[in-house]
């Protein structure tokens, strides 16, 4: 690890109103009072910690800018180092004259992420809490913003400490018993250990549940739109989007190739495939649009699946719910404005998945949309201010293999093994959950996790 001071512009390197230099380490306060001169004589490195400082940035007696510097003493700080920043105008060209200033005087220009990887190593957050600082930085939702803004609180890690607790707990008995059998008995003990497996499971199975949902919430479900032609799809991908992104005409057949609208719907995002209509057809373009339709169901996390509630349900609707049967489909009732042909309650019946009576037309059905999608992805969960929800990929397989261990554990218990297989099992479980929050890594895995964060953060 390196001990010597960084530097880096935190705002984004663009002109705006505000631009803003971190310095962070052992000389950040030796480094300010080389180039700031305040309206009062005493320099920075005696000021006292979390207090906002007026004057200017100097370069051999010439001002530079005028600026407020914050300066915060450690260890109450965000790396736990002594820290400066520079609040100066936000013209890319001044930020970088300060910046390559604070390089002259005695800093170095930070690594991406190296920041928050200086907060991890001093222990002030875990590595669940500094992966969700540039989760929340990139949050393009409300669900995503919340879920990060959780882990940053410490929601997953709290949690995950506590499992760990306890599964040390039971390792630490077990040993003590073989250690001492005249003081501690294990007579029974399999029971008991059976049960707290049972709960240790059940909690890591509810994780992983989560995380499935989790990661495509965060990025977006990539959502089909799907049916026969003419039954609205093209409208319900206008209305949805807002604007007119979608041809819509009385003619048949007039999508023939791939839409794609990235559509923000309440507190969670859509990635929008507006298809061609399935149905059988001589044309050569049209043939190829409905194999793409095909092909995009196949991937899809949710089908939108439109059916005209004008005209009766027919054999092109049967063949299509085939093909799509095992994925999670929304069937959208579609321009009920119109006289009813096809009943809500009796389709519903007929193919067993949830119907919403809808009119891309006049935009009814919107909300219960909107909370039919929410239930589908979030299951049990609201979308509360507390929620603890896996969102990583890396974070999900250390789970994945804590999950593998524990139930190792259960099957030597319920096959009467001896407790030396508990143990071993039982150590797998908690190093993999330590894993998670990051107390045991391997220092390329860390370098590798940090590399990915923007510069300055």
């Amino acid at each position: 690890m390196k001990t010597d001071t960084i530097a880096a512009i935190a705002t984004a390197l663009t002109n705006a109103g505000i631009g803003i230099i971190r310095i962070s380490g052992p000389e950040a306060f030796s480094v300010i009072d080389r180039i700031f001169r305040g309206k009062k004589e005493k320099p920075l490195s005696l000021a006292k910690s979390h207090t906002v400082h007026y004057g200017w940035i100097e370069e051999n007696g010439k001002t530079i800018d005028e600026v407020m510097v914050l300066v915060l003493r450690a260890p109450h700080t965000y790396t736990r180092e002594n820290t400066i920043e520079i609040d100066c105008h936000g013209g890319v060209l001044v930020m970088k004259k300060i910046l390559d200033l604070v390089l002259k005087n005695g800093a170095r220009l930070a690594e991406p992420g190296e920041f928050t990887k200086l907060a991890f190593l001093s222990g002030r957050i875990d590595l669940t809490q500094a992966e969700a600082v540039m989760d929340f930085i990139q949050s393009e939702n409300e669900f995503a913003r919340k879920a990060s803004l959780n882990q940053l609180k410490g929601e997953i890690s709290e949690k995950v400490r506590n499992l760990r607790k306890q599964i040390l707990y039971e390792i630490a008995w077990i040993e003590s018993a073989l250690d001492d059998p005249e003081h501690i008995s294990l007579e029974g003990y399999e029971i008991h250990l059976s049960e707290a497996v049972d709960y240790w499971i059940a909690e890591l199975e509810h994780w992983l549940r989560t995380s499935e949902n989790g990661k495509i919430l965060k990025d977006g479900i990539k959502t089909v739109i799907l049916g026969k032609p003419n039954v609205g799809k093209s409208s319900l991908m206008n209305l949805l989007a807002g604007e007119e992104c979608a041809i819509v005409t009385e003619i048949a057949g007039t999508t023939r190739d791939i839409l794609t609208e990235h559509i923000k719907l309440g507190e969670i995002s859509l990635n929008m495939i507006d298809t061609a209509g399935i149905r059988d057809t001589d044309n050569i373009v049209e043939k190829i649009g409905i194999e793409k339709a095909r092909q995009y169901a196949k991937e899809a996390d949710l089908i939108l699946y439109i059916v005209d509630s004008s005209i009766p349900f027919d054999q092109s609707d049967e063949e299509i719910l085939t093909f799509i049967q095992d994925k999670r489909i929304i069937v959208v009732l579609n321009k009920t404005d119109l006289p009813v042909v096809l009943q809500k309650d009796l389709l519903e019946k007929k193919i067993g998945k949830k119907v919403i009576s809808f009119s891309a037309k006049q935009g009814f059905g919107l909300k219960e949309l909107q909370k039919e999608i929410e239930n589908l992805f979030l299951e049990d969960r609201t979308f509360e201010d507390h929620f603890t929800i896996i969102t990583n990929m890396r974070q999900k397989e250390a789970l994945s293999q804590a999950l593998e261990s524990i139930k190792m554990v259960k099957q030597s218990v319920e096959e009467g093994m001896s407790e030396d297989f508990y143990t071993i099992d039982l150590m797998n479980g908690y190093e993999q959950l330590g894993f998670l929050i990051g107390e045991s890594l391997g220092e390329d895995l860390v370098n590798e996790i940090f590399s990915k964060f923007c510069m300055g953060k």
